[in-house]
């Protein structure tokens, strides 16, 4: 299973492991995650409780991991991770009747401080779209692939895998496999359509002479890395004068913030963003209040 190669010997971690990515279909990057994390507590544990298996854990063994990372000076974010990745493997082995009590039962989560996405003005939004050079194959294929980031809020990827078979031209909409393996079908905008049209017209055949499904390959031919559209997007935000530290996931939170500023129903954005829970989208209203009262302060005479 190439998942979950190179994962812990312990046969439980194993098999949850396992479970996590046949049932939710989640990345080989998601389940390494989980696995440093349910790696890291079965260390702690052989620390805390003279060896004690994570199976066999107590809650005040695991609650004295947990008081061991905090000393340790990992993040707050970090911790809650930990511990989320701890529980969900403890209730794993609950329902499979593997134990009879979750030891994570009564420790909570640490309160995480929350924090604004850095958004991109409609400005510099325009000048990042205007920086890749479209009189070249690689110019054209950026070009196009910064249309549809910012025209349909994407992961990245979500965006390296697209193929063809995709995107309705006709219907002007792109159908996207998510997390989890979910589908779903986000509407694009005329100028996103325009320019993978002619970057399929134009550029592709000199990227692709062979053919293939992949939307936008690399220079070699083969389905583009998220680090190498990462590069690509760093390389384009210097040539338009954008000093801001900005990624992929920057051009996904202006369309979602845009959306909001001009009145878009929040549930249909969390739809097009493939959010399963609406409160993840809400933190969008909260950036556009922020957009708004820094107007009021920058540009009101009693601001």
């Amino acid at each position: 299973m190439d998942g979950t190669e190179g994962v812990s010997k312990d046969q439980h971690i194993a098999a949850y492991l396992d479970h996590l990515w046949l049932s939710k279909g989640l990345s080989s990057n998601t389940l390494n995650a989980y696995r440093r994390d349910l790696e890291r507590a079965a260390k702690l544990l052989l620390q805390e409780d003279d060896g004690a298996r994570l199976v066999d854990a107590s809650p005040a063994s695991l609650q004295a991991c947990y008081q061991a990372l905090q000393q340790q000076g990992l993040s707050t974010r970090s911790t809650a991770r930990w511990l989320s990745a701890v529980r969900g493997f403890y209730r794993y082995l609950l329902k499979r009747e593997i134990i009879h009590q979750d030891p994570t039962q009564g420790m909570t989560h640490p309160r995480l401080k929350r924090t604004l996405p850095a958004i991109l003005s409609s400005r510099q939004v325009e000048d990042l779209l205007a920086a890749p050079d479209v009189d070249t194959a690689l110019g054209l294929r950026d070009r196009a692939m910064l249309e549809v980031l910012y025209g349909s809020g994407l992961r990245v990827t979500e965006l390296v895998a697209l193929e063809l078979a995709n995107v309705n031209f006709r219907q002007g909409v792109i159908r996207v496999q998510g997390k989890g393996g979910k589908e779903r079908l986000v509407p694009t905008g005329e100028n996103a359509l325009f320019w993978v049209e002619r970057f399929f017209t134009e550029a592709r055949p000199q990227l692709l002479p062979g053919g293939g499904k992949t939307l936008f390959p690399s220079q070699r031919g083969r389905v583009m890395t998220r680090q190498t559209f990462w590069h690509a997007i760093k390389r384009h935000a210097a040539a338009a004068g954008i000093s801001q530290n900005i990624s992929p996931h920057t051009l996904r939170h202006a369309f979602a913030t845009h959306l909001v500023d001009n009145g878009a129903d929040l549930r249909a954005v969390q739809m097009m963003l493939g959010h399963s829970d609406l409160s993840t989208t809400q933190i969008y209203t909260h950036v556009a209040q922020q957009r708004l009262k820094k107007l009021v302060q920058e540009h009101h005479p009693r601001g």
